[in-house]
């Protein structure tokens, strides 16, 4: 059996790492702690290639390379150390191609942690039904708050679009709610029933008493008639995780990251979230994906529970 040195010494032959030193440290002009730190990455790399049966370069792949960045996450590296990584294997294969070691570039779409997304945790359907009741029926915003509630949880509204929602995007006698997103754009969003039903009564018998002519046409208006904010947003997501006993911090985009898991852990499809979540990369929605699929499973088994 090798020793680590010998191993560490067969992947530098392997992988170029000889050359690659030299080239940081007589072209490039990288600092000595520079290439020390990369050729040690590189080395974590190889180690991680050889128990996939990788032993050259060449055939290192997309999906080799983003799992090692995901390892390196699993293993508690900090962001700037798993930056560094993804540097120095930009910077690696780089060189490999102007040296004619490699054909194609494996690390141009590589990812680094300043571009992770650190997701809330996905509530419990329990917890969401908590939430939904927890406005109390002699608040006299309860029903402004639940339809808030709603539109978070049952259209996945981030909390801009919620507070920019105006009145004609409501198109309930469709069951759809049209939203405007980053960038302006433009997306139609589901409603369920109960959805549909707590919007109806507070556009009905609250809104109309609320509206002093400061509106500007918004749907959710604050107790002096104007447009609710975002701060207010949150304090009515606050105040429902607080009534509905949620023991852990609830802001607007939990509720949006639960619409999307509780939809993708029920079957459905990936690219009809991206759809209703307004997300312009696939990518993005993925993300959504990274939880634990036989628990969230064992909640619930229909896309939507409250579809």
């Amino acid at each position: 059996m090798s020793s680590p040195a010998a191993i560490r010494e067969e992947i530098s032959h392997d992988f170029w790492l000889e050359g690659f030193r030299d080239h940081l440290s007589l072209e490039a002009g990288s600092s000595p702690l520079t290439v020390e730190a990369y050729l040690r990455d590189l080395i974590r790399l190889g180690e991680f290639a050889r128990t996939k049966g990788v032993r050259s370069p060449s055939t290192l792949t997309r999906p080799l390379l983003r799992d090692f960045v995901f390892l390196l996450k699993d293993l508690g590296l900090s962001p700037a150390t798993i930056r560094r990584s993804v540097s120095a294997i930009r910077t690696y294969f780089r060189f490999l191609l102007a040296e004619g070691q490699v054909a194609t570039d494996p690390s141009d779409r590589l990812e680094s942690p300043s571009r992770w997304r650190k997701l809330p945790e996905v509530l419990t359907v329990p917890e969401i039904e908590a939430m939904l009741a927890a406005p109390g029926v002699d608040d006299r915003l309860a029903w402004r708050d639940r339809a808030l509630l709603e539109l978070g949880y049952g259209a996945g509204l981030r909390v801009s679009e919620l507070c920019g929602l105006g009145l004609p995007d409501l198109v309930l006698d469709e069951g759809l709610v049209r939203v405007f997103g980053k960038g302006g754009k433009e997306r139609l969003v589901p409603l369920g029933r109960q959805s549909i039903g707590a919007i109806s009564v507070y556009l009905h018998n609250v809104r109309p008493e609320l509206d002093k002519g400061r509106s500007k046409g918004r749907v959710l208006l604050n107790a002096r008639g104007e447009p609710l904010s975002r701060v207010g947003a949150w304090g009515v997501v606050k105040k429902a995780a607080e009534r509905g006993n949620v023991q852990r911090r609830v802001t607007t985009h939990t509720l949006r990251h639960s619409f999307a898991t509780h939809l993708l852990e029920g079957g459905a499809d990936l690219r009809a979230v991206q759809e209703m979540l307004g997300h312009a990369d696939l990518s993005t929605t993925q993300i959504y994906t990274h939880v634990d699929r036989e628990y969230l499973r064992s909640e619930h088994r229909k896309y939507h529970p409250r579809a």
